[in-house]
């Protein structure tokens, strides 16, 4: 639970680093740079696990451990069909994680661009804790609990007042996107709980990383954005993004998936929201009108809302 906590507040003050970012840079550069500097990062942890002669298996997933048994384990002949074999490979794992992260990062960086504000795309990204819940259910038959669809109905009432302050035709681009991307992430967590529940967290998290920005040095290449004089203006937060937001908190939510379910995972992993409010606010000035600071505690108290109290019956603590 700490790992996941920690993630939360790197990742909510990172969204300060990602809008300076976007003053001299674009998207797909910026991403490119950070990833690199992320998979940079964990480059003396794999060296160390290797002089140690490998690392130890992953931990426990309570959520993800019957599927990776699956995926894992063969058919009735002693045999596990092709794609079963690919899914528990971890280079294939790795790569999978990042194309979804790749494409979930882009938008939200585009997000960012156009919206220009942190403590909003903070907020609106995290509306995964909507996604993971949903996506579970309809993808992995999963059963929603009573305190999470309150905590989704009081998230979509957040966004509501957040978004659409003059009919939904005040509903812009940037939010579209960070939406999109809010589904995109919720589809991360899950992969990460289904198929990564037996890959070394350190070494999955350097391969999505190395995934995601080979695509984003194929996109910066082919728009022609690379520019490094911008990327000197913003060595810091390129600095931040890259080490704290993806090589440290990245991998920790990797290593906290291995413990914690994903849904509750997910909600505490919300709490970015939180931070990058106090972060905008503090760093860059941000000012929310009351409508939106709102929206933003009812998508606040959505997120700790399916946090129970373990004394509560059991039909109301459901993941």
């Amino acid at each position: 639970m700490f790992c996941l906590l920690l993630t939360a507040l790197i990742w909510g003050f990172a969204f300060v680093a990602q809008v300076q970012g976007m003053d001299s840079m674009s998207p797909m550069f910026f991403n490119a740079t950070r990833f690199t500097l992320g998979a940079l990062s964990l480059v003396p942890i794999l060296l160390w696990q290797r002089g140690r002669g490998g690392a130890a298996p992953a931990g426990p997933s309570s959520a993800a451990g019957s599927v990776a048994n699956a995926l894992t384990s063969g058919d009735a002949t002693g045999t596990a069909p092709r794609w079963k074999e690919w899914l528990a490979n971890p280079i294939i794992v790795s790569v999978i994680c990042g194309v979804v992260l790749f494409t979930a990062s882009t938008l939200q960086q585009y997000g960012i661009l156009y919206g220009k504000s942190a403590g909003r795309a903070g907020f609106l990204t995290a509306l995964y804790i909507v996604m993971v819940p949903l996506l579970a259910f309809v993808f992995l038959r999963r059963r929603i609990g009573v305190l999470v669809g309150a905590a989704v109905v009081m998230s979509i009432a957040g966004f509501y007042l957040l978004c659409i302050t003059d009919g939904f035709g005040s509903l812009g681009l940037a939010d579209i996107l960070l939406v999109f991307t809010a589904v995109l992430f919720a589809t991360h967590i899950l992969i990460i709980d289904e198929l990564g529940a037996k890959v070394d967290a350190i070494k999955l998290s350097f391969g999505q990383f190395c995934t995601t920005a080979v695509l984003s040095w194929a996109g910066s290449l082919i728009e022609g954005s690379v520019d490094w004089a911008g990327a000197s203006h913003s060595w810091m937060p390129i600095l931040y993004a890259g080490i704290g937001s993806v090589g440290i908190a990245y991998t920790l939510q990797v290593v906290g998936q291995q413990w914690v379910p994903p849904t509750r995972a997910s909600l505490l992993m919300s709490l970015e929201s939180f931070f990058s409010a106090v972060g905008g606010a503090i760093f860059l000035g941000e000012v929310m009108t009351p409508r939106g600071y709102a929206g933003c505690a009812l998508i606040f108290i959505g997120t700790l809302l399916a946090q129970a109290p373990a004394k509560l019956p059991k039909f109301l603590k459901r993941d």
